[in-house]
């Protein structure tokens, strides 16, 4: 049995109404090859176009009602599954769409980015969460640990005009690829991810600082900062997170 997550109602999901909006969405996931799959499918504002691709869909819907009244409406190439999108996972070479309901967005992320095999996302979140995601002006923690193996990028802003209900915020697009060739191989992922976390939460006035409190050599951490032109202060959200990679495997020299 699915676990409980409170409807639409309960916390003011909202809809993706804009044509335009959804027609730009399933032009990024038809750039991929593979099987589609979306989570949160809601009424089918994004199913319906999707399924028109032609391609195997799996639409994930929570609410019993929902994707009773979905599975009517949708072909025969299209599954709808009632489920909980943070315990699903995406078959082998999937890609994922998703408007991700708001109160939900970060640990869908977070399931999303520890699920192995899908190869493009594209999501609906919050304007504030895309920008970060993407690492525009400042990068998190979760993006930075992530990005030797899933690229991030921003497509554009979406109007909170573009919903029913009219949220208080606009949102963003946000496109997650997997890389073909991987900036570290995936048995280092682990302390490297580790070794970010330390950047982001330890002790510093500066990245200067809190590298050499993460296993870099004063000349180590120097020779980071002159390569990438950083002064000694910057903060660590302020590093592009692809120089992460660069930083720990200097931690091994």
């Amino acid at each position: 049995m699915p676990r409980h997550h409170p409807g639409a109602h309960e916390l003011g999901q909202n809809f993706l109404r804009d044509p335009r909006t959804i027609e730009r969405i399933v032009d990024l996931a038809a750039r991929r090859p593979g099987p589609l799959v979306e989570w949160g499918a809601g009424d089918g504002a994004l199913t319906l176009p999707l399924a028109a691709l032609g391609r195997p869909l799996e639409a994930v819907e929570i609410d019993p009602r929902a994707a009773s009244e979905l599975s009517r409406r949708v072909g025969p190439r299209v599954t709808v599954r009632r489920g909980d999108i943070l315990h699903h996972a995406p078959p082998p070479g999937a890609v994922l769409v998703s408007n991700l309901p708001y109160h939900l967005t970060t640990p869908a992320l977070r399931h999303l980015l520890r699920t192995e095999g899908w190869t493009r996302a594209v999501l609906v979140t919050q304007w504030e969460v895309a920008r970060k995601r993407a690492a525009v002006g400042g990068a998190t923690m979760l993006t930075a640990q992530w990005w030797p193996w899933v690229a991030a990028r921003l497509e554009g802003r979406i109007p909170a005009s573009a919903f029913r209900p009219r949220p208080s915020v606009d949102s963003g697009l946000l496109v997650l690829d997997r890389r073909r060739e991987p900036l570290l191989s995936r048995r280092d992922r682990n302390d490297y991810q580790q070794f970010v976390r330390r950047v982001f939460t330890g002790p510093g006035r500066g990245t200067e600082q809190v590298l050499r409190r993460s296993g870099l050599s004063a000349d180590g951490s120097r020779r980071f900062l002159d390569r990438h032109g950083y002064s000694p202060r910057v903060l660590p959200r302020d590093v592009d997170p692809a120089h992460w990679a660069d930083a720990f495997a200097r931690t091994a020299r």
